[in-house]
């Protein structure tokens, strides 16, 4: 099952200009932004939470669950944390030597908090809480180089969990297992109650989050890797460093991809996290350690391969087409929420997950094709998506212009 699943990268963090906003970000953010719609869907429809033993609905289900649990679950968080990040870096780049600019990025990231807290109260899934908490903890990076945060970055993703795993058993003991959470989780869900179904968010929510305990050091490696790349400038100038993107993707996406196929192949045989003779705590904590690098090397190398992608001439007039999702990621996140309540949820229109995998997938297309058609309509008309011109008026405590000014009408040809 997904746990938490990521929020829209920087979210409009840089705050540059409309004109001058870097079309690579915002079209790797809606990439990024369609991967967690699929993964959400998933649980949006309740199918995360049947249980293993429930009879698929036709064959292949399962096969094509778990593998789209090996290449999505997990690669989608990266690519935005990682997106999250390099906005991170622009911004404290810009207040590295202005007192309020810092005061401005911490008061953004409160408002951010506020966002995720209230959207939590609706959907346990959230990670807005984390963006915005760990946020925080990175301004006294400001000033590092890139270098040491790659290296700390790398630290805490891959290795920090995989060290605390053999004593965290105790911990998740205590609380009640996997499938009685999951059972109550989805009676509550179903429920066209909006007293029960909040009631039962939030003791899943509480659940969700104190059993995950990686989840923190999971995002806070990744959002010191994207400080690393937004510091070195190379999603800024990607022309000026397609060297060192080629050799990222030739690294990440083959070694992801094999972890990816081994751990589809090992959990689909249902086989226990015995690795190299090891057993128990040390065996568990091997398998941590492999999955972390399953998940960051393969998040990488999409996003590496992405930006290969973007400097072809003709895939880059396809990919751009993602931008306009991009630049309204958080307004995009958050409707995914509403979407999917609305079609799952007993308090919509309550499809469960009667349809299976093939309703979650049905709704993906349908859902990330109509937000990208809102989006283009949007952002032809107005400068900022909704929620990120709300979030700037707060940031700013102003209110700013949001309809673009009309274009200008040629004047006539003199005559005569």
């Amino acid at each position: 099952m997904t746990t938490t699943t990521a929020a829209p990268a920087d979210l409009n963090a840089t705050q540059r200009p409309t004109e001058q906003r870097l079309e690579l970000i915002d079209a790797l953010r809606g990439f990024a932004l369609a991967g967690v719609l699929l993964s959400n869907l998933r649980d949006f429809s309740l199918y995360t939470l049947i249980e293993d033993s429930a009879p698929a609905l036709w064959p292949g289900e399962r096969w094509l669950q778990m593998t789209l649990a090996a290449l999505l679950d997990a690669k989608a968080m990266t690519v935005f944390a990682l997106l999250f990040g390099v906005g991170f870096a622009l911004q404290l780049e810009r207040a590295e030597n202005s007192v309020q600019a810092r005061r401005r990025y911490a008061w953004r990231l409160c408002l951010l908090l506020g966002f995720g807290l209230l959207h939590a109260a609706f959907w346990y899934g959230d990670i807005l809480r984390y963006y915005a908490l760990l946020g925080l903890l990175l301004l006294p990076l400001a000033r590092w180089r890139p270098a040491a945060l790659a290296a700390l970055g790398v630290l805490v993703a891959v290795f920090a969990s995989a060290a605390l795993q053999p004593w965290m058993k105790p911990w998740t003991a205590q609380f009640v297992p996997a499938a009685q959470a999951a059972a109550a989780a989805r009676e509550a869900f179903a429920s066209p109650q909006w007293t029960t179904m909040l009631a039962g968010n939030r003791d899943y929510d509480l659940w969700v989050h104190a059993t995950a305990w990686s989840l923190p050091l999971f995002t806070l490696g990744r959002l010191l890797l994207g400080m690393a790349i937004g510091r070195a400038g190379w999603l800024q100038r990607p022309q000026q460093h397609l060297r060192a993107w080629r050799r990222l993707c030739a690294w990440s996406l083959p070694v992801g991809l094999v972890l990816a196929v081994y751990f589809l192949l090992r959990d689909f045989a249902g086989l226990g996290p015995e690795l190299f003779g090891l057993q128990g705590g040390a065996a568990r904590a091997s398998s941590r350690l492999l999955r972390n690098i399953a998940y960051l090397s393969l998040g990488l190398g999409y996003v590496a391969a992405f930006v290969l992608l973007f400097q072809q001439p003709r895939a880059r007039r396809w990919l751009a087409w993602l931008a306009p999702v991009g630049r309204m990621a958080l307004s995009n996140y958050l409707a995914q929420t509403v979407f999917g309540l609305a079609l799952f949820y007993g308090i919509g229109l309550g499809l469960g997950p009667r349809y299976g995998l093939g309703g979650a997938l049905a709704a993906f297309v349908a859902v990330f094709a109509a937000q990208t058609a809102l989006s283009h309509w949007w952002l032809r008309r107005f400068r900022y998506g909704p929620l990120e011109w709300l979030w700037r008026c707060l940031t700013y405590r102003r209110a700013l212009p949001l309809r673009r000014a009309p274009a200008a009408t040629p004047a006539p040809a003199a005559r005569g």
